[in-house]
């Protein structure tokens, strides 16, 4: 990721400060994975080696383009995309076009000018991203669907004892969106959300609970307008189109963006407060199917490896994503 220079006009790369935290982000762009990639290649605390697609929003060949389109239009450069698994583990494929629109990024105009495709399997660019970095290093971030990423532990165990940290856009303590229980990314393949969880790796869910207060508000807008650059606009495209299909088809005034919150937390752990808890899903036939169950009684059993995000401060949230737009500027 380029270097660039923040407002006050301290160098951004802050190499001299911190590394930058190497990122796989594992995505099915979505409005708001649009979002999400584009806050990790606007931050320099965050590396992005590489960005795996999965169905979710739409079928994989159109969030895979969708991938290659925001790529160009926030001028990523020398970031493989590869396109990973078209449907769950076991259930049928799922999309959310009430939501994301035919293309699953309804809204602004996508560039014909597309950023090339890596030639493997999302899931080989995870393995291989992991393997080929030192131990400790990776961490990988899961906005869509948990296909790819479960797959990767099934073919390459040795991935598990590699990663530093997963940090996963999914679940809910309490209320879903898909059905009154589960969150789409994990209702869409429960199975795979259960390989995840239960692998030995430190992982944090970043649920409902939380991206539902990140709201695209009137002044987050403004904020967002102000920044003026064509990157800024299509983010202000996307979130008109993304903003009446919530409000027509959940009744949200103003929209969540839901996948940009756990880059954020990578970037800054402070925007979100974290519990450690035990995780698991449902994978019963019938009303809780998807379901992510959270245990929050009491203290977490000694050697837990899962949290949990309970709280978010909003303001610096958003702060975040506006500081990454105003770093990419326009992009040659």
């Amino acid at each position: 990721m380029d270097a660039h220079e923040d407002t006050t006009g301290q160098p951004a790369d802050r190499a001299n400060e911190e590394a930058a935290r190497a990122v796989l982000i594992d995505c099915d762009p979505g409005h708001d994975d649009a979002i999400a990639l584009l806050l990790a290649h606007g931050d320099p605390r965050i590396e992005v080696l590489g960005i795996s697609t999965v169905a979710g929003n739409q079928t994989l060949e159109k969030i895979t383009r969708n991938a290659q389109s925001i790529a160009a239009v926030g001028g990523f450069s020398g970031v493989p995309i590869a396109a990973g698994a078209s449907r769950g583990l076991v259930a049928e494929p799922i999309v959310a076009g009430e939501i994301h629109g035919e293309s699953g990024l309804d809204g602004p105009h996508l560039p014909e000018a597309q950023a090339p495709l890596d030639p493997r399997h999302g899931v080989n660019l995870i393995i291989d991203t992991v393997m080929n970095r030192p131990a400790g290093s990776v961490t990988l971030v899961a906005t869509g669907p948990l296909t790819n990423l479960a797959l990767a532990v099934r073919l390459e165990p040795r991935i598990v004892e590699r990663v530093r940290e997963v940090v996963i856009m999914g679940g809910a303590i309490a209320t879903g969106n898909l059905t009154p229980v589960a969150e789409f990314n994990i209702a869409v393949d429960p199975e795979a959300a259960h390989i995840v969880f239960h692998a030995a790796w430190d992982l944090t869910m970043v649920g409902l609970d939380v991206t539902h207060q990140a709201l695209a508000t009137t002044e987050v807008r403004r904020q967002l307008a102000e920044v003026g650059t064509h990157p800024a606009k299509f983010v202000g495209a996307l979130l008109d189109f993304y903003g009446s299909a919530y409000t027509a088809e959940q009744g949200f005034e103003f929209p969540p963006v839901h996948d940009p919150v756990a880059v954020a937390a990578v970037i800054d752990p402070s925007v979100l407060t974290l519990r450690k808890a035990h995780l698991d899903v449902s994978l019963a036939e019938g009303p809780t199917r998807g379901m992510t169950v959270v245990d929050l009684r009491g203290p977490a059993p000694d050697g837990c490896r899962t949290s949990v995000a309970v709280g978010i401060d909003v303001e610096r949230f958003w702060a975040l994503v506006v500081a990454a737009l105003q770093r990419i500027g326009d992009p040659e």
